[in-house]
């Protein structure tokens, strides 16, 4: 057995949660009463969600079923990054939603910066875009989780290969 103990810090999203809550987002657009006959739409295209609809407030009301979705299955709201609204063909409004996947360097770099301030004994170090933090004691290890936890990041992580 090693004396060192560590886990991962990551950021993902699960991608087939997302495709499933877009598809229970559709149904429900289609049978709403006040979206008969609207142009509305949810689609996925490799990092991003494209949401079309007639105007403003609909595109909003598509939006916050989209949200609520979400939420019910699990998936962060936190790793979407929201473009502005923009007009699209057929006098409808679009737009654009990033998909955030793993840390950037910015939130890597307060992450450390939160873990060497709370002087426990562990160490962190920064790998692409996920960050490992390793230490002889489980308990601080735990203890960073938990510190991560509470802190008021811009995404939501998650912790993995914890030995």
């Amino acid at each position: 057995m090693s004396s060192e103990n560590s886990f991962d810090i990551v950021s993902k999203l699960d991608l087939q949660e997302m495709n499933n809550a877009i598809n229970q987002a559709e149904k429900e657009i289609a049978t709403r009463f006040d979206f008969k006959g609207s142009k509305s739409s949810i689609t996925l295209e490799k990092e991003e969600l494209v949401i079309v609809s007639d105007d403003d407030f609909k595109l909003q009301n598509v939006l916050d079923i989209l949200q609520s979705k979400m939420a019910k299955r699990g998936i962060s709201l936190k790793n979407l990054e929201y473009g502005k609204v923009e007009p699209a063909a057929g006098s409808t409004v679009r737009q654009r939603i990033k998909v955030k996947q793993g840390i950037d360097q910015d939130n890597a770099k307060k992450i450390n910066v939160l873990i060497r301030d709370s002087k426990l004994k562990v160490k962190s170090q920064i790998q692409g875009d996920q960050i490992r933090v390793t230490g002889k004691s489980k308990d601080d290890l735990q203890q960073v989780m938990a510190l991560l936890r509470k802190a008021d990041l811009s995404l939501d992580l998650q912790f993995i290969n914890f030995r």
